[in-house]
């Protein structure tokens, strides 16, 4: 194996990292990963089904249900019956989390500064550029089922 990690890995210790040092700064707002992560997602699907939002955040949706729990039990987040389909709750962020997610915000864009140190403004948007082909161009191979000869030749 090669000393050059490849891009998955780079890409995944960068993730990683960029987490771990968000989690530290985070750590004085009392809550977990799993929390804030989900409050985040939230913010931009208000209104949207647990299933659906577990769907996103790419857990069960009882680990979801769980999560839920607590931030409801903080006033964070709400769930309000589906106007025509009662077996289903829709999703709202309360008034309290809303500083709560500023913050956040703000420690995001503090860790994201630190990790980019050094990276001049030309880099950082030929990074967005590049990252947001390789996302697109995975999005839509996604989509496509694999071949079954690719998948015996691989």
């Amino acid at each position: 194996m090669s000393a050059t990690p490849t891009l998955g890995f780079l890409l995944h210790d960068v993730a990683r990292l960029l987490r771990k040092r968000f989690e530290q700064r985070a750590k004085c707002l009392g809550l977990t990963r799993s929390q804030w992560q989900t409050l985040a997602y939230l913010s931009n699907n208000e209104g949207i089904h647990q299933s659906g939002l577990a769907e996103i955040l790419e857990i069960e949706p009882i680990t979801l249900v769980r999560i839920l729990d607590k931030l409801a039990e903080r006033g964070l987040v709400e769930r309000r019956q589906h106007p025509t389909d009662r077996r289903i709750w829709l999703l709202y962020m309360r008034e309290e989390a809303h500083p709560l997610l500023a913050e956040m915000r703000e420690l995001g864009d503090v860790t994201r500064a630190e990790a980019l140190e050094g990276v001049s403004a030309e880099q950082r948007k030929q990074l967005y550029q590049v990252l947001s082909a390789m996302k697109t161009n995975l999005v839509q191979a996604c989509r496509t089922p694999v071949e079954e000869n690719e998948m015996n030749d691989g």
